[in-house]
């Protein structure tokens, strides 16, 4: 084999020097961007001091980063880099979810449960009457529920960016909460809502809900206290869909969210604003009961969950998305009921019928 000539064994060092540089750029402003963020998240002393912190973390990056890729055999700006990045690391590893702070009220309780057969015995319901955010009565209740009586299920999203028309413009239509309802023979419905498990005092941010921030909740609701108060209260745009589904597989997914419950009991889990929030842990518990159920986008933007569980065969049949979600706005409908109506049945006044 012929020597490689001088010229493009020159050009092929300059070439792995200048990709050695690049990736030494990216993963300082990876590593950069991560633990400010993580500490903005975390920081004690609030946001002034998380943001000092922040900032002195990407100060250190930055220059043992730049050190580090403008020479690759600078082993002490490496070392110092490496350096921080344990510490961090180690840090971070030491953050974990405990069921045992001060909670806001709306979560202050985990729900548990008893199972006799097709009986269960449901502990904690939660059944606020809520005038506004901060004046309301707590109420918790202790609630039976016969499984063999399981009539109904109905998905609620509730949009708290803007309205979820079809031709609004920014975020709004893109994010909601998703709810499940379940309906029984006697009238009576249960919502399950995965949620934020916010500390007293303490605000949601999307952001923040990425870095180990909030744990999770299962709540589990009366439609009077968990619908209303979105509608009445938060000024978020909600809408219900009857969910066309076996009684053997709604029976499955109440389980499921039994059994969600009590693993939360044992073991507390982080939300996460991209993988373990209200919608992908319903798809979850979905997917064990319909394997092959498939992925799509529509699960992170949950806004336009609707259209997604139409195309899986799962919303009423007969009629378009545009006439399920003009139908099945309870907005107004939320906002009027008065405190002695029947708030299930006049929410649903409108909403098409499945036929089982």
């Amino acid at each position: 084999m012929p020597p490689v000539p001088v010229q493009p064994r020159r050009l092929l060092r300059r070439v792995a020097a200048w990709c050695a540089r690049a990736l030494g750029i990216l993963l300082a402003l990876a590593l950069a961007g991560f633990g400010a963020l993580a500490l903005w998240s975390h920081a004690p002393g609030g946001r002034l001091a998380a943001t000092a912190l922040a900032g002195l973390w990407v100060i250190w990056v930055g220059t043992t980063g730049l050190l580090a890729s403008a020479d690759p055999r600078a082993w002490r700006a490496w070392g110092l880099l490496a350096a921080g990045c344990l510490v961090l690391g180690l840090w971070w590893g030491s953050i974990t979810p405990s069921n045992d702070r001060v909670w806001a009220a709306d979560v202050a309780r985990t729900l548990s449960a008893e199972r006799r057969g097709s009986e269960v015995v449901l502990h904690n319901v939660r059944n606020f009457a809520w005038r506004s955010d901060e004046d309301y009565t707590a109420r918790w209740e202790t609630r039976r529920y016969d499984l063999d009586r399981l009539r109904s299920v109905d998905m609620a999203l509730s949009y708290w960016m803007g309205s979820a028309g079809l031709g609004s413009a920014g975020l709004g239509p893109a994010i909601a909460h998703t709810l499940v309802t379940f309906g029984f023979d006697d009238g009576r419905q249960l919502v399950f809502s995965v949620e934020v498990r916010k500390e007293r005092h303490e605000q949601y941010s999307a952001l923040a809900g990425f870095f180990k921030r909030y744990e999770l909740a299962l709540v589990a609701a009366d439609e009077r206290d968990i619908l209303g108060v979105r509608a009445r209260v938060r000024d978020e745009d909600v809408y219900l869909y009857r969910v066309h589904m076996p009684v053997t597989a709604m029976r499955a997914l109440f389980e499921q969210y039994l059994d969600e419950a009590e693993s939360l009991r044992a073991t507390p889990r982080f939300y996460q604003t991209l993988t373990a929030n209200c919608t992908t842990i319903v798809y979850a518990m979905m997917q064990r009961i319909v394997p092959g159920l498939p992925l799509d986008l529509r699960l992170l933007a949950s806004g336009y969950l609707p259209s997604y569980v139409q195309e899986v065969g799962a919303l009423t049949p007969g009629y378009s998305l545009q006439q399920l979600q003009a139908r099945g706005r309870i907005t107004e409908r939320a906002r009027q009921a008065g405190p002695n109506a029947d708030f299930s049945a006049a929410i649903r006044q409108g909403l098409p019928v499945v036929a089982r």
